[in-house]
């Protein structure tokens, strides 16, 4: 362990770590391209492609000149301003350009700090449109089973209570009205028994609860940190209906699933339905800053400014910063001037060969693809530190966790680096079990 990790481990307290058993962490010396450069502890440096894309943000990649210059260009201008009394540029054509490639109906725009803020602000805007209509008795959120929103307090009442990461917070939460989680399956059909009996009881539920419900929330089509779970658009409908039959609100947590993650830009899309409230985060800006966005049609937009206050009640220092929105800009811009269907494609069919092999290998459960995202999930919990330092052998970085051993990569990776990582983790899998 060299002084840089000695300090590291004196003084810093990472994500979902102890300090008294703290995990194994690796200094990272440089990142370029879809590589990371780390040190391997003994001041060998190793380089591997990194399969999570910096928590899947990182969608271009390192160092992307494109991105570079958006930043260094805007700092030549200015690097922040306050939002409250203040605009710019940046953030008016940042805005301009969501609305543009977001659902039709979502026409407004509040710049977060964070995913799990602009959840936390979607859960907001959702009780004061409630209150705005009169209903101030519906104060909770409908959700499912097996979902993951974020860590602020919020975001943690909707996320799963048992099987979560929030459960030692239980009591002190807002306690929300849990259905079931949807079947798994992205190809379950409509009609299929088992969906057609979740939508018999997520209508139950609703039907019971729909005093008290302002919004429902979920993530579509594919819940994430809360187990890599795909399921069918036709859930997505189902919800949908019930939000209109009962008069609540369809926030969709696009924060992990949008652009392009999928398969679609928007998960919902699979679906064909549009939300009343849009989160969206990560991969918005590259991976260069944090900001995050939620969106929301003019009809909640209105009611909510014409109601008790007249004004959503939040805002955040650093909303709206002119770098995340510049950077942002360039992102959404890199993206959609290139045919990235056709490269989340080329990623879900690499994936989904190289991964392949896994499926009969001993203490293997299941293997699935979606979109630019492969899992290989594990029959008990995995073995954090020894799957790490199996796969990083082969050259590949991933963070494991629960049951699951995944990727969500790079859009830039090429075809020999998917590749790469699918046997990587496959590999690992047989070598650690």
């Amino acid at each position: 362990m060299d002084l840089w990790q000695k300090q590291d481990a004196r003084l810093l307290w990472h994500p979902y770590s102890s300090l008294s058993a703290p995990a194994p962490v690796r200094l990272v010396r440089g990142a370029s391209g879809v590589r990371l450069t780390l040190d391997d502890g003994s001041g060998q440096t190793v380089e591997a492609i990194d399969a999570m894309a910096s928590w899947w943000c990182m969608i271009h990649g390192y160092r992307h000149p494109v991105l570079d210059a958006a930043v260094k260009d805007q700092v030549d201008d200015f690097s922040h301003v306050m939002f409250g009394g203040l605009t710019h540029e940046p953030a008016i054509r940042l805005a301009e350009r969501l609305v543009e490639i977001t659902p039709a109906p979502l026409e407004h725009v509040f710049f977060c700090d964070s995913g799990s803020v602009s959840i936390e602000v979607a859960i907001k805007l959702a009780l004061q449109y409630q209150v705005a209509r009169g209903y101030a008795g519906r104060t909770r959120m409908l959700t499912v089973r097996g979902g993951y929103h974020g860590d602020t307090f919020a975001p943690m009442s909707v996320c799963d209570p048992v099987n979560g990461m929030h459960s030692l917070f239980t009591g002190a939460l807002q306690e929300q009205v849990f259905g079931r989680q949807p079947p798994a399956g992205f190809d379950r059909p409509a009609d299929d028994p088992e969906l057609q009996a979740w939508a018999a009881a997520m209508a139950a539920v609703a039907e019971q609860h729909a005093s008290e419900i302002a919004a429902v929330v979920v993530e579509p089509i594919l819940q994430g940190a809360g187990g890599m779970y795909p399921y069918s658009p036709a859930c997505l409908r189902v919800l949908r209906s019930l939000a209109d039959q009962y008069g609540f609100l369809l926030i969709l947590d696009e924060i992990a699933t949008g652009f392009g993650r999928t398969g679609t830009l928007w998960a919902s899309e699979h679906a064909g339905i549009e939300p009343d409230i849009l989160c969206t985060g990560k991969a918005l800006t590259g991976g260069y800053l944090s900001l995050a966005a939620m969106l929301c049609t003019a009809e909640v937009a209105q009611t909510v400014s014409t109601g008790p206050g007249g004004a959503l009640m939040h805002g955040p220092t650093f909303m709206a910063n002119p770098l995340a929105c510049s950077v942002a800009l360039a992102s959404i811009d890199l993206l959609l001037t290139q045919d990235w269907a056709a490269r989340i494609a080329a990623i879900s069919a690499g994936l989904t060969a190289g991964l392949a092999p896994a499926v009969d290998l001993p203490g293997v459960k299941d293997v699935r693809v979606l979109g630019a995202v492969g899992v290989v999930q594990l029959a008990g919990p995995v073995d954090m530190v020894r799957m790490t330092d199996a796969v990083l052998r082969r050259g590949v970085w991933v963070r494991p966790f629960r049951d699951l051993v995944y990727t969500m990569p790079p859009y830039v990776c090429t075809d020999e680096e998917i590749a790469t990582i699918a046997s990587a983790i496959t590999d690992a899998v047989r070598e650690v079990g």
